[in-house]
């Protein structure tokens, strides 16, 4: 049996939620290993001058540990 273990990061990208989420995994694939899944738990974007500035994620990570 696999244990298990849970990281929360938060990213911003001015392209799109998704391209948050693939940062916040490449990121995080620099230090962790054997990344199983992620959970975007929360979405928002920053606004400036009335369009959008950025789009921010709030992920958790699930990854194994040995």
């Amino acid at each position: 049996m696999a244990t298990m273990k849970v990281i929360e990061l938060m990213e911003d990208s001015t392209k799109s939620w998704e391209d948050a989420v693939a940062q916040a995994v490449k990121r995080a694939s620099k230090s962790v290993d054997n990344i199983r899944s992620v959970w975007v738990k929360e979405q928002s974007c920053s606004v400036k001058g009335n369009d959008i500035a950025s789009y921010r994620v709030t992920v958790k990570l699930t990854f194994e540990v040995a």
